[in-house]
């Protein structure tokens, strides 16, 4: 069964590369480059009856800086997939009579909130911009040359020296989006995460009775109450081998390392033969490949589709996928398509996600500890993805455009 979900992962793998990327880019290399500084001015004060009017030459500017804004009306890094390079304003060059030249303007370019900065030369991580409005540095601008003016002194009094300016920084940058949700679902394709998302909020992503129906990432948020509500994250699903690249998952297991709580969806009506507990382990194994932090996050089991078993065998059917996988933590029963158990479901997940964050707010230990793990998570993630890329590295840099896209896509192995 394994393989041929993972024949289905590889037939997907070109049509969803070539249709998903176009409305969801989850990474873009671009090139930032600072603006140059201005040179200082050499010039002497020339006026009428003023033969020997002195040094009156003036700095330059400074370069302008590159800047990374958080927008929360961007969703995708689409718009660095065309245009790769950016460069920022340089600085003028310094006037007579003391004038100091026009410093370059800032570039500032806008990314969704939730986007990592790594440089690609040193692959340090810069920065991460998790919250709308948050800036980022990225390349300081070239500072200012100094016109002769600033050389006079009691001996020197017609100096001809000048500094000219510095030049700006430039940096190569790997974008990497993260969508930002409270709870992440994964699962087997048709194990009804999407089902479940469109039954508990407003999203609308698409239903189909073919593996693969999700191709992107979908966020839905769930209103429980007034001021009370969370985001839950469908992302494709899993199959056997997601974490060597197989299929779809490995593009989009990283999405998960900012999830406080994972729910694992478990089709109980499975018509292909193969068992649910055994369905279960694929995914566990998956998660503890690409990244173990990730893997021993809090995680409920979700055993969906109820609603297609007899209703006498549910209990049993149920109470024996727990005993198999040796489950100890909470278990909840779900229908996706009716809405039976979703309330209740919901409902937990709201009073789990208040828990953890009033623990967090009261205990700046707890909270410091939650941010180290969502970075060691991301760390394993970018560590797991980087393996797989290695052994392509060339062909991913000068391969064909149409199917490796510059970059932007991953490339999958198995």
């Amino acid at each position: 069964m394994r393989g041929f979900f993972y024949g289905l992962g590889l037939l997907f793998k070109r049509y969803a590369a070539r249709d998903a990327s176009v409305k969801f880019v989850d990474e873009a290399p671009i090139r930032v480059e600072a603006g140059n500084g201005g040179g200082g001015r050499l010039g002497f004060r020339r006026e009428k009856y003023i033969p020997k009017g002195g040094p009156d030459g003036g700095d330059g500017g400074d370069g302008g800086d590159v800047l990374l804004v958080a927008d929360e009306n961007f969703n995708t890094l689409v718009d660095y997939r065309y245009q790769r390079v950016f460069r920022a304003q340089h600085g003028e060059s310094g006037g007579g009579g003391h004038c100091r030249g026009k410093s370059g303007d800032d570039l500032i370019l806008p990314v969704p909130v939730g986007t990592t900065v790594i440089d690609e030369d040193t692959q340090e991580i810069l920065g991460d911009l998790a919250t709308t409005g948050q800036q980022l540095v990225v390349a300081r601008g070239g500072f200012h040359g100094l016109g002769n003016a600033r050389y006079k002194s009691s001996t020197n009094r017609a100096p001809r020296q000048t500094t000219p300016g510095q030049p700006g920084e430039a940096r190569n940058l790997r974008l990497e989006l993260k969508v930002l949700a409270d709870v992440g679902l994964v699962g087997l394709p048709n194990a009804g995460k999407s089902t479940f998302i469109r039954a508990v909020s407003a999203a609308r992503p698409k239903v189909a009775d073919y593996p693969f129906t999700t191709l992107v990432p979908n966020l839905g948020v769930v209103k429980m109450q007034r001021y009370q509500s969370f985001v839950i994250a469908d992302v494709p699903g899993l199959i056997a081998g997601a974490s060597s690249g197989a299929g779809l998952g490995v593009r989009f297991l990283r999405h998960l390392t900012r999830t406080r709580l994972l729910l694992h969806l478990v089709d109980m009506a499975i018509v292909d033969g193969t068992e649910p507990a055994d369905n279960a382990r694929v995914i566990e194994e998956e998660l503890a490949n690409f990244s173990p932090t990730l893997a021993a996050r809090d995680r409920w089991l979700v055993l969906n589709k109820i609603d297609l078993l007899p209703p006498e065998e549910v209990a049993q059917r149920c109470a024996d996928v727990v005993s198999k996988l040796g489950w100890s933590g909470p278990v909840h029963q779900i229908s996706g398509l009716s809405g039976s158990g979703t309330q209740a479901l919901c409902a937990a997940i709201q009073n789990y996600l208040d828990a953890r964050r009033v623990q967090e707010q009261e205990d700046p230990d707890s909270a410091r500890a939650e941010q180290e793990l969502q970075l060691r998570m991301q760390a394993e993630a970018r560590e797991r993805i980087e393996m797989l890329r290695a052994p392509h590295g060339a062909d991913s840099a000068h391969g064909d455009d149409e199917d490796d896209d510059g970059g932007v896509e991953v490339i999958y192995t198995r």
